[in-house]
């Protein structure tokens, strides 16, 4: 196993902003990226400016976009919104592309979606590969459903119906509460894990940091050994909206950084 580097997504590093009724302040968030132990920062359409990037010493790990992709390809904003994104991301010297799968009747109702739904989502992703091949990147899906139905109709789009170039990039908190074991998708699936959202979880709620929570992170970290795993480690912590935090967004991420190394440091 080789790791790139410890990286982490930017939402719940946005969501403490905006639950205090404040525009995200991206000077204050990757300095205290830099300051917690983060390697690099997964950049999004509005997110991930170079010049603040570089002058904190992030690298960017991957890039993250949501899509309705079990819709036609031809109502997908391929041109406006993954294109763009997918070329900043290959001139910031990354290489993942992470692409959502996102769910049929929107976040607040979300509905099964069909065997051809998920065909479409494949064949989707094997088009969304192929248009942005010549950059150098490597497209994954991202698995956000909440069910097991979607969750596992989910993973059959990239397994069944896309291209073999095509992986997947586990989120462990959507996972586990799809009822789904992500060190098991990792140990079924060797050749095709690309990415991680990590997040650990109390059924439905997010844990503040990696080291609690229902999901065994010294086992994922074998997985992931097992397999020789060699992409970023990305984060994905949430600040908690059930119960008042106890630590900073900077705190729980520190606090994961180290607990993240030292998992490491027994496969090295």
């Amino acid at each position: 196993m080789k790791i790139k580097g410890i990286s982490s997504a930017m939402y719940g590093w946005m969501a403490t902003y905006w639950k205090q009724g404040l525009d995200p302040r991206w000077d204050e968030i990757y300095r205290d990226c830099a300051a917690s132990g983060l390697n690099g920062v997964e950049i999004e359409a509005a997110t991930g400016d170079p010049e603040l990037l570089r002058a904190n010493g992030l690298a960017v790990s991957s890039a993250y976009i949501g899509l309705p992709l079990h819709e036609p390809y031809e109502t997908l904003p391929v041109a406006d919104a993954v294109i763009p994104l997918a070329r900043r991301l290959a001139e910031a010297g990354g290489a993942d592309l992470v692409v959502n799968a996102d769910p049929k009747g929107g976040w607040d109702a979300p509905q099964p979606k069909s065997e051809d739904e998920f065909k479409r989502q494949g064949e989707n992703l094997s088009r969304i590969a192929d248009a942005v091949s010549g950059l150098g990147l490597r497209i994954s899906m991202h698995n956000h459903a909440s069910d097991r139905h979607n969750a596992e109709g989910d993973l059959r789009s990239v397994l069944d119906y896309a291209d073999p170039l095509v992986g997947l990039c586990i989120d462990t908190g959507w996972a586990h509460v799809a009822g789904c074991d992500p060190a098991q998708l990792i140990r079924a699936n060797p050749g095709r894990i690309y990415a991680f959202h990590l997040r650990n979880q109390l059924g439905n709620v997010s844990t503040e940091d990696l080291l609690s929570g229902e999901i065994d992170m010294r086992d994922l970290i074998a997985a992931c050994a097992e397999i020789g795993y060699e992409g970023w480690l990305v984060l994905e912590l949430l600040p908690p909206d059930e119960y008042p935090g106890k630590r900073t967004m900077s705190d729980n991420t520190a606090l994961s950084v180290q607990y993240l190394k030292q998992l490491l440091e027994a496969w090295n």
